[in-house]
């Protein structure tokens, strides 16, 4: 489980910063990227095995600060990007300077704190650590204070930008917002407990345990949250790759015949720079160029098709079937020089409400004809695999 969640804690790490570096100027997103990055970058420090060989390196109770310092940022960066979301830029900024300010005053605190504590005193965990020592005790209570403070404020502006959003962002907000509120809860409960030992008292484990529990359940609400609205959009475009580029497939009978009537009307891609060429690769263009092809090849040959002797229809409603064999006659007429023009026809693929994805399905409907009037095997048809 923690290795599932610190990959998909890398993984939106990895695309905040590609989308941070494509607009560095964008000071929300660049809260975003190193809020996300800071909490990473801490998870590691938290696990058992992680601690022991940081500290084994820098010193016992390095890597409890280290780790603390980066929650410390993790939160910082979050008010910053409510800050930077408003309306009001200067003063968001005079905001986050001021937070800032305060941010790092607690981190020095809480490093002067580890630099003067007894030899391994903050070595063990939350549980077995010795309240009754100052530093100690101070170490744990003015973070605690602090990530309390910074997620009351995330999480009421959360709630305020949640109830202005549409899904699945609201979705995304209110779950961020409810982790948020049960971490500042853990928080304030581990400020009494410390308090409770601080002065001798004793506190039950099971209590310990529960709000650490609680405390790790906010920490993945939290980041499912704040990823939520990007995952569903990513899985979206991906969906849509997959539609496109079976749809790029099923027109290849049609755009093959098109290309045959009129070479001229198909996009050189081999032309300009290497980037350029690679992006013509792109599913999402080579869809949109075969469609655009498919429809000039379709204008340039709509002379060519003979009048509709059965009914005055237009073709959009005649059989797929019968509108391919036309076209297939049309494509040979057009190669005969001699052969007399018709009245020009309202385009075959053109469907009686004109939009984008009509026009689209249309074109799918006569490129399926076409496939199966070129004799494809049932593998071939059901597999949409060019013929």
């Amino acid at each position: 489980m923690a290795v599932l969640f610190l990959t998909g804690l890398t993984a939106a790490v990895v695309w905040k910063l590609y989308q941070w570096a494509k607009a560095p100027q964008d000071r929300s997103l660049r809260s975003v990227a190193l809020c996300l990055t800071s909490a990473a970058l801490s998870y590691p420090l938290a696990m058992p095995g992680g601690a022991t060989g940081f500290n084994t390196v820098a010193g016992h109770g390095a890597a409890k600060l280290v780790q603390n310092l980066l929650l410390l940022a993790t939160v910082y960066f979050l008010m910053c990007f409510y800050l930077y979301a408003a309306a009001d830029e200067r003063a968001s900024r005079h905001r986050a300077r001021l937070e800032a300010v305060l941010v790092v005053a607690v981190g020095s605190v809480i490093t002067a704190a580890t630099v003067t504590v007894p030899h391994q005193a903050l070595a063990g965990s939350f549980a077995t650590t010795d309240m009754t020592v100052p530093q100690v005790a101070l170490f744990y209570v003015l973070t605690g204070v602090y990530l309390m403070y910074a997620l009351v404020a995330a999480g009421t502006w959360t709630r305020r930008y949640a109830r202005m959003s549409a899904k699945p962002h609201s979705t995304g907000l209110w779950t961020a917002g409810v982790g948020m509120v049960l971490m500042a809860a853990a928080c304030a409960v581990r400020a009494v407990i410390v308090g409770i030992r601080w002065g001798g008292g004793s506190v039950p484990g099971t209590v310990v345990a529960a709000v650490a529990v609680v405390l790790a359940l906010s920490v993945l609400l939290f980041v499912f949250g704040i990823t939520y609205s990007g995952v569903r959009t990513r899985i979206s475009l991906c969906r849509l790759w997959l539609r496109r580029r079976s749809e790029h497939a099923r027109l290849e009978p049609l755009w093959k015949l098109m290309a045959e009537a009129a070479p001229h009307a198909v996009f050189a891609v081999d032309s300009g720079s290497r980037r350029d060429r690679w992006r013509a690769r792109g599913v999402h263009r080579r869809h949109h160029r075969r469609v655009v092809e498919c429809r000039d090849g379709l204008v340039e040959i709509s002379p060519y098709l003979p009048a509709n002797s059965t009914s005055e229809r237009p073709w959009h409603e005649v059989s797929p079937e019968l509108v391919a064999q036309h076209l297939r006659d049309a494509v040979r007429s057009r190669k005969n020089p001699s052969a007399e023009l018709a009245p020009a026809r309202p385009m075959a693929a053109i469907p009686g409400q004109r939009s984008r994805d009509a026009d689209i399905q249309q074109l799918l409907v006569l490129s399926d004809a076409l496939r199966s009037a070129s004799g494809c095997s049932p593998q071939q048809k059901e597999s949409r695999t060019p013929c």
